[in-house]
C-alpha cells in the first residue's frame, strides 16, 4: 500500500494549489482526481489575476506539471471510500478501481454540483452562453439583452445583480411568483418582468438567440444567466463524520479544519461561493494549516522517542 503524508481528493484550483504548497514543503503528496472539473464548459475564465481570459484546462494543466515537478503523484481516480486506520494516525483511501492508498491527513477538495432548472437547452448552453456568475462572464456580455432565469433560489437578487452589465435585462420568473416586494426592486431597477413558465432556450447557428415561453411567445436574448442550486460533494466528508450545518455543508474553520481529526475541505466543497482565484487561495490556506499539523505531531512523536531513550 502506498503512504504519502497527505491524500488530496480532487484536483481542481484549491487540491493543487494545496498540493504545490505541500510538495514545496517536502511532504509525500497524491492528488487524485476523477477528471471532471465543474467549469470544464467554459471557455475561459475570469477574475485570476495574471490568468484572465485562460482556459481552465490550462491553469490544470500547468498545475499538475508543477506539482508532479516537486515530486508529487497524481492518480487518476475517484476516492469512493476512506476510514481511519487501525494505528489511529492515518487513513486508509480506497479508489474506484480497488486500489488503496494510506495517508496522515487528508484534504477534500470535490466541488460542488449545479443543479439547473430543467428547461431544454439548459444543460446544452451551461458554460457556454447560459452562464452562472456574472463577475466571471459578464463583462464578456455586458450591453447585450440578458435574461435571468427564475426557478432556483436567489433567482430575483440575481437579476438585480446582473443589471449592472447591461441596461437591458429581463427576469424570467419561470415557475416561481415573485412578491410584491421582489416586483418592485425589479421595477425600480429598470429589470423587465416576463411572466410565464419558459418552455425552451431558442437556439440558432450555435449560438443562443432567446427565450420562448409555454404561450409561444419568443424574448430575443444575447445570453441568460441562472443561479443553480449548489450541492456539495460531500459524501466522502460525511462518511467520515464530518459535522455538517443543516443545509448539508460540512463545518470547517477559516482554514478548512472540520470537526473530524485529520481532515480538511477547502474550494467549492465547503464554499459554493468559491471563484477559480479564491479556491486556490483557500487551498493554499489549508496546506499551510495540514503541515503545520504534521510538524507538531512529528516534534510530539520525537519527543516520545526522546523519552524513551530510542534513536532519533
Amino acid at each position: 500500500m502506498n503512504e504519502y503524508d497527505v491524500a488530496v481528493v480532487g484536483g481542481g484550483a484549491a487540491g493543487l494549489s494545496a498540493a504545490l504548497v505541500l510538495t514545496r514543503a517536502r511532504r509525500r503528496v497524491v492528488v487524485v482526481d476523477a477528471g471532471a472539473p465543474r467549469n470544464a464548459p467554459a471557455a475561459h475564465m475570469h477574475g485570476f489575476l495574471g490568468w484572465d481570459g485562460a482556459p481552465p484546462s490550462t491553469l490544470l494543466a500547468r498545475g499538475r506539471d508543477e506539482v508532479a515537478s516537486y515530486g508529487g503523484e497524481l492518480v487518476d481516480g475517484t476516492v469512493t471510500a476512506a476510514t481511519p486506520a487501525e494505528d489511529g494516525t492515518s487513513f486508509e483511501a480506497v479508489l474506484g478501481d480497488g486500489r488503496r492508498l494510506r495517508a496522515r491527513r487528508l484534504l477534500v477538495t470535490t466541488g460542488l454540483r449545479d443543479e439547473l432548472p430543467d428547461v431544454p437547452g439548459v444543460v446544452e448552453r451551461w458554460g457556454r452562453d447560459l452562464l452562472h456568475c456574472p463577475y466571471c462572464h459578464g463583462y464578456e456580455v455586458r450591453d447585450q439583452p440578458l435574461g435571468v432565469l427564475g426557478g432556483t433560489p436567489e433567482a430575483v437578487q440575481h437579476a438585480l445583480l446582473v443589471r449592472q452589465w447591461s441596461p437591458d435585462v429581463v427576469y424570467f420568473p419561470h415557475t416561481d411568483e415573485p412578491t410584491t416586494e421582489e416586483r418592485e426592486l425589479l421595477l425600480a431597477s429598470a429589470v423587465g418582468v416576463v411572466d410565464g413558465p419558459v418552455a425552451r432556450l431558442v437556439v440558432q447557428d450555435d449560438r443562443l438567440t432567446g427565450v420562448e415561453l409555454g404561450s409561444g411567445r419568443l424574448v430575443p436574448r444575447a445570453a441568460v444567466f441562472v443561479r443553480p442550486r449548489m450541492v456539495p460533494n460531500a459524501d466522502l466528508l460525511t462518511s467520515l463524520g464530518c459535522a455538517a450545518h443543516d443545509n448539508g455543508w460540512v463545518v470547517a474553520d477559516g482554514v478548512g479544519r472540520t470537526s473530524t481529526p485529520g481532515v480538511w475541505v477547502a474550494g467549492n466543497a465547503v464554499n459554493p461561493r468559491a471563484q477559480v482565484v479564491t479556491a486556490a487561495g483557500e487551498g493554499s490556506a489549508a496546506a499551510i494549516a495540514i503541515n503545520t499539523d504534521l510538524v507538531e505531531q512529528d516534534a510530539a512523536l520525537a519527543v516520545d522517542r526522546l523519552r524513551a531513550g530510542l534513536p532519533l
